[in-house]
């Protein structure tokens, strides 16, 4: 196995066509940072231009796959310039994970919560240890789903569905996202195995075949995608600028229940 790309946030490996790219920050369950954002960013665009490479596996170390945003990066207050480009740093990563040409598959254990959710759902594929949480849990902060989550929650559920989701922000196990259509696999026992299974099947298919399907769908919802991240920076902002979203974030600190009042 060799190890191509290695900084304090995010390593790369590449074995054979199979590339794993794994979130190292397990410390903090692999929230991510402004580092971590611009790491993974680099690292898929590394990838996506790696002929060799048909298959990456999106992961993280240590107990969860991602907790979410960064609460440090949440709070840019001192220089309010810094968020826009937070999110454009988000937005870059999210489409060069949904469109690369290589079929994607996330792994997930632990947490895979917030923006780190949204991260799991660009990706082809999902499957989940069956202890696994997942959460678009932005609401309790008094924030809107980031990382393109309304479009790709509304291609997955629908418009209805996908807005109560958001609105309640309810942590899942991993049977009932399955069940909701948002995970593709539980694994019955190991993830490790459940994973390399599923990296087997696919390594012994018609992966071109498969590859240019994903293309041909990517290129069509690419302008869709583009647009909802654009309207979801700039309800972020807006949201960030509300009495609610100190609450939120107050009472996240403090370990208490918000008191939100609509404003």
């Amino acid at each position: 196995m060799a190890i191509d790309f290695v900084t304090d946030t995010v390593n790369l490996t590449i074995e054979g066509r199979v590339a794993t790219v794994e979130m190292n920050r397990p410390e903090s369950l692999n929230s991510l940072n402004v580092e971590m954002i611009k790491g993974l960013a680099s690292v898929m665009k590394e990838v996506s231009n790696t002929e060799e490479v048909d298959i990456v596996v999106l992961k993280g170390s240590g107990r969860a796959f991602s907790s979410g945003g960064d609460i440090k990066t949440m709070l840019l207050e001192a220089n309010e310039s810094d968020f826009p480009v937070v999110m454009d740093a988000i937005n870059e990563l999210v489409v060069t994970l949904y469109s690369m040409p290589k079929l994607t598959i996330s792994a997930v254990k632990g947490a895979a919560a917030g923006l780190g959710f949204s991260l799991a759902l660009a990706t082809d594929y999902i499957v989940a240890d069956k202890e696994s949480k997942f959460a678009m849990n932005f609401i309790g902060i008094g924030l809107i789903p980031d990382g393109g989550s309304h479009f790709f929650l509304e291609s997955k559920l629908g418009e209805d569905k996908a807005k109560q989701l958001i609105w309640e922000g309810k942590p899942m196990l991993a049977e009932e996202a399955y069940k909701k259509g948002l995970v593709h696999e539980v694994a019955e026992e190991n993830l490790e195995e459940a994973l390399n299974k599923k990296i087997q099947l696919w390594l012994n298919s018609p992966v071109q075949a498969m590859i240019k399907t994903k293309k041909i769908l990517a290129d069509k919802n690419r302008p869709l995608l583009l647009k909802v991240l654009e309207l979801e920076k700039i309800g972020q902002a807006q949201m960030r600028r509300t009495a609610d979203h100190k609450e939120g974030i107050d009472a996240f600190i403090q370990k208490r229940k918000p008191i939100f009042k609509g404003k």
